[in-house]
């Protein structure tokens, strides 16, 4: 039974315990970003021992360790790893080479997965503090940057309200059923008949509320364009990716589990979330300039479309939601590691106007910003194009072809100010600012595997679309 319950968390524990020795051990590890993925290569072998066999439910049921929440665990360690190697050379020119750097992104990417492994309503809660309180540090890393700090203030003030909200989501659902385990509470509202009472109408919209923050859906939305653009650009790839996926792996374990009985109350709220994101995202995303801001719109608009899974319902639905965040992982951490590379001393190539002619001065690195541009938008061959199509046909199945509609028609919209980068790297003459590339093996490393996984998952999604469906039909507390 014990070796088990060690199994069952032991790759949580893995990054927890070599984030505690980074700090411990900070001036011995010279190099902090291989031992970084010396951990992250640990857990992975973790990853496949549980899918051995070891797989259940440990300590009461408050963790749980399924196919559903291994999916999620290797999107954050995507999410870890890609960001992770692309920043010693960008912390070096922002002279921010601290061990507490990687610690904060292993003990977030814990938190993740305590989040996705969640089997009660309180571990739901440890696992998105533990995230959210390194995330709210790593924005504020650049302790010297007036636009770092802002960033970081303005992520803690705002996520304070997001955790109160859940709080008192948890308190009422407590309060009703007697219990914060996500299987027991499920089974109370059917066996009680709690579908239709206000209160608990009220705490699921406490709950949505708290996770539309995590995702950055709209209304929830406002603190994502300061925090992309004044934290450090490997932080904002990393925080695109990995609490974006936490947010919706727990959205799947408490809105379609525990208030399963209720989907006839949320699923408006989804829907009207998702349309909201879309439009406003894509719309604002038009109007900026600042390349960081444009992708937190686009974030916020990415967020809408894997909301439509989640209204879309079923297995079939979650998995569209799944294999769209695993393939949003390659394209927006590949687009942040191109700013990320042109990021020099005195250099931050943010603003639009500095990719003017990229294609002449770095035709490589045009290139795949092109693609990643493409998978974005959603044009084939790319991932994102696999990825949008599989989503919104599940849409079309589930009957919400007015919804799939409106998904399109932003899709169609996007490629304005997605193109529009592309425009600037081809069809204009260089600046008189030349950029130069950061000298960075790790992020030259990190852009080729998010580029050719953008490119190989748009050839040959089958496989993926097979493991996500595989995942979800494990879905369980």
């Amino acid at each position: 039974m014990f070796r088990t319950q060690v199994m069952v968390i032991l790759p949580e524990a893995i990054l927890a315990v070599s984030a505690m020795a980074i700090l411990l051990l900070d001036l011995v590890i010279k190099r902090k970003s291989v031992f970084a993925l010396l951990t992250c290569a640990a857990a992975a072998g973790a990853f496949f021992a549980l899918t051995g066999g070891n797989q259940g439910a440990a300590w009461g049921g408050m963790f749980v360790a399924d196919g559903y929440s291994l999916f999620f665990k290797v999107i954050f360690l995507i999410g870890l790893v890609l960001p992770a190697i692309a920043s010693a050379g960008y912390l070096a020119v922002e002279g921010a080479e601290h061990g507490e750097y990687y610690a904060l992104m292993l003990f977030a990417t814990t938190g993740m997965m305590v989040m996705a492994s969640a089997g009660d309503l309180i571990t739901v809660y440890l696992g998105l503090e533990l995230m959210s309180l390194s995330l709210y540090v790593l924005a504020g890393f650049l302790r010297g940057s007036l636009r770092s700090n802002e960033a970081s203030l303005k992520y803690f003030l705002l996520g304070s309200f997001a955790s109160a909200l859940l709080l008192f989501g948890i308190s009422l659902t407590y309060g009703l059923t007697g219990s914060t385990e996500i299987g027991q509470v499920s089974s109370y509202i059917t066996s009680h008949g709690l579908s239709g009472n206000p209160v608990l109408a009220f705490a699921t919209i406490l709950y949505v509320a708290a996770f539309g923050f995590k995702i950055a859906a709209v209304p929830f939305h406002m603190w994502a364009p300061d925090v992309y653009e004044g934290s450090p650009t490997p932080v904002t790839a990393f925080m695109s990716v990995g609490p974006k996926a936490a947010g919706f792996a727990v959205i799947g374990r408490v809105l379609m589990l525990a208030l399963g009985p209720m989907s006839f109350e949320w699923t408006g709220l989804i829907i009207a979330l998702s349309i909201l994101s879309m439009v406003a995202g894509n719309i604002l995303a038009i109007a900026q300039t600042n390349i960081k801001r444009m992708l937190a719109y686009s974030s916020i608009a990415h967020a809408g479309y894997v909301l439509l899974g989640i209204a879309a319902g079923g297995a079939e639905g979650l998995a569209s939601a799944m294999s769209y965040l695993f393939i949003y992982a390659f394209m927006n951490i590949g687009a942040f590691t191109v700013v990320t590379l042109l990021t020099t001393e005195g250099v931050k190539a943010e603003d639009l106007d500095e990719y003017s002619g990229l294609s002449k001065t770095h035709p490589l690195l045009a290139a795949l910003m092109l693609v990643f541009m493409f998978s974005l938008t959603g044009i084939p061959p790319t991932a994102g194009f696999a990825g949008k199509f599989y989503l919104f046909s599940t849409v079309i199945k589930a009957g919400y072809l007015w919804l799939a509609v409106i998904a399109v028609v932003m899709s169609v919209v996007s490629a304005y100010f997605y193109l529009r980068v592309v425009m600037y790297m081809y069809m204009r003459e260089p600046g008189t600012k030349e950029l130069r590339l950061e000298r960075s093996l790790g992020a030259r490393v990190a852009l080729g595997i998010t580029a050719c996984a953008v490119l190989a998952l748009g050839l040959m999604p089958a496989g993926l679309l097979d493991l996500a469906r595989s995942a979800a039909a494990s879905f369980r507390v």
